[in-house]
């Protein structure tokens, strides 16, 4: 199967969406990452680490090497996931971290072909809340000044931090931030942190470039992460409310089976590669039977023709 699905949704020109997954979900290593894409004949990686390093610190020859073995293999990278503002970085952590980071990803998307860069707002640390929202929303909007200015796009994901779990709070960043901070908004994340991801997605859904999938049964103080569709996320219904709203980007598995950065398990281990290459298979079948509602897929790797490097640097969630 191509990396591109077509089908119906509900009459109209045929919907395509892309499929990728965040790679060190797979393997820390490159080749076996690009192994997992390449298994399930998709052309697109999201890219967080190798063996590893986070994308920023690789050093200028292990990130040729990344950039050389991507265009090799005809993968494009459809956003960068960088650690600016996450959980590992509350609101009084130093701000020059993120600047440097930033700094750092600008030439390297070039390099890539990507304008995404994943984000967070900056989880607090012992703040009042307006001082919270106030110094957020200061680090943000000069975060978003750099990356218009670069030609890039940062995508705040419903996560850690001010504005990760209230749909009014992620509309007030958008608002604050101007046209370089957009949404990507992860289906599974609501279990583990403890709200409804299905309801801020009816909230904030026209603002949403970007789509991450995991699943997870359990609650917030001890979630249990599954296939998709096999959890409490409700991935199909998220996932007809953003084509019915005109999604047509990517949907970007993040199993978070074997591989939790955030709770420092790191390598999926032996089995990583086939994990990820079934939990892809399962979302192939969710999204045939369960929301577009069967028609053929698309020829091709695309709605572009060429490489998945060509197809993805200009891709978007929204025609």
């Amino acid at each position: 199967m191509s990396g591109e699905r077509a089908g119906g949704a509900g009459g109209g020109d045929a919907v395509r969406l892309r499929y990728a997954g965040i790679g060190d979900e797979a393997a820390p290593g490159l080749d076996a990452q690009v192994t997992a894409i390449r298994r399930l004949g998709w052309d697109t990686i999201e890219l967080r680490s190798v063996d590893g390093v986070p994308l920023a610190e690789l050093d200028e020859a292990a990130f040729g090497r990344v950039a050389g073995t991507l265009a090799d293999a005809g993968i494009g990278t459809v956003c960068v996931d960088s650690r600016i503002a996450n959980w590992g970085r509350p609101v009084t952590g130093p701000f020059e971290a993120d600047v440097e980071e930033l700094e750092a990803l600008v030439p390297r998307c070039a390099a890539l072909g990507t304008r995404y860069v994943r984000v967070m707002s900056y989880p607090n640390d012992g703040l009042d809340e307006p001082d919270w929202r106030r110094e957020v929303l200061r680090r943000m909007r000069a975060l978003a000044e750099r990356a218009e200015d670069a030609g890039l796009v940062l995508l705040h994901e419903n996560c850690s931090g001010w504005a990760g779990t209230s749909a009014e709070r992620m509309l007030t960043l958008l608002a604050e931030t101007g046209p370089a901070l957009r949404l990507v908004f992860d289906i599974g994340n609501g279990v583990p942190y403890g709200y409804s991801a299905y309801d801020v997605l009816t909230e904030v859904v026209e603002h949403v470039e970007h789509v991450q999938i995991k699943d997870a049964g359990g609650d917030a103080e001890a979630p249990v992460y599954t296939f998709p569709g096999e959890g409490r996320a409700r991935v199909a219904d998220c996932l007809r409310l953003l084509v019915a709203h005109g999604y047509r980007g990517v949907l970007s598995i993040e199993p978070h089976i074997s591989v939790r950065p955030h709770e420092h398990l790191n390598d999926a281990g032996d089995a990583g590669v086939d994990t990820f290459v079934a939990y892809g298979r399962a979302l192939e079948r969710l999204v045939e039977r369960e929301v577009l509602g069967g028609g053929g897929t698309g020829a091709g790797t695309g709605a572009a023709s060429g490489s998945g490097a060509e197809a993805v640097a200009g891709i978007g969630g929204r025609p």
